[in-house]
């Protein structure tokens, strides 16, 4: 996730998140959408609908585009979509896990496998570098939510298993079994996260030099712009003064 991380921050200062806010809000409203009609359409007694509406909160999705997804799982007319992760290697061997809800396979593969190819390099088989990753919950809270003694402190009542803290804020891990849990108890602790979310944390990070790590940007772009895919997860490092360089090109 470091290299995910990081390449989400430079876009940011780069100022392109309002241009890709529409996109976003279609792939959240997808899942909500789907997490509605695999459970029940009640956040409180679906945990996956309860994630997915905390993270189009995460990012100031109106209520009535949020309550509008809900709605459409119990329309007749409602898409059926596949749940679909990809692994491969990227440039220099840094390992990538896409994750896509989508209603046609074929042309999901195809996109995903012609991103990896055109960048160098290779899609591999379900479980060629899962491995080397962990399932687990992350809930995200801002700087201001409180000092890192005290987060730390409220991670441990809830049962949490790592905190990361940085001038930024506080990331807080935990079993991905676990998430609507600590969540709930760290809520009580700390008020409502920024962001709940289960993702794939990598168990080591690969560094990598400017340009493996603009390439690999390029690639995780080119994946993310895609509407099928959901998430991307990379396992690269980026150490600061080549964090330094990215930020200012």
């Amino acid at each position: 996730m470091a290299g995910h991380s990081q390449f989400k921050n430079i876009m940011h200062r780069k100022g392109r998140q309002d241009a890709m806010r529409s996109k976003m809000f279609s792939k959240l409203a997808r899942e909500i959408t789907v997490a509605a009609k695999m459970g029940t359409p009640d956040p409180d007694m679906n945990p996956r609908l309860r994630l997915a509406i905390q993270a189009a909160k995460a990012q100031s999705m109106p209520k009535d585009n949020i309550q509008r997804a809900i709605n459409k799982a119990a329309g007749a007319d409602t898409e059926n979509y596949d749940e679909v992760r990809y692994e491969g290697y990227g440039p220099g061997g840094v390992a990538l896990i896409v994750e896509a809800l989508t209603d046609n396979r074929n042309r999901s593969a195809s996109n995903v496998r012609a991103a990896f190819t055109k960048a160098g390099g290779a899609l591999g088989e379900t479980g060629s570098v899962s491995f080397m990753w962990d399932r687990v919950g992350e809930i995200y809270y801002p700087a201001g939510a409180a000092n890192a003694d005290r987060v730390m402190e409220a991670a441990i009542e809830a049962g949490a298993d790592d905190v990361q803290s940085d001038e930024e804020g506080h990331t807080i891990y935990c079993a991905f079994e676990s998430v609507g849990e600590v969540s709930t108890a760290l809520e009580a602790a700390l008020g409502e996260a920024e962001s709940v979310r289960i993702i794939w944390k990598p168990k080591n990070t690969v560094p990598v030099d400017e340009e493996r790590a603009q390439s690999l940007m390029k690639l995780v772009a080119t994946l993310e712009d895609d509407d099928d895919v959901q998430n991307v997860y990379a396992n690269f490092e980026v150490d600061d003064a080549t964090m330094a360089k990215l930020s200012a090109a």
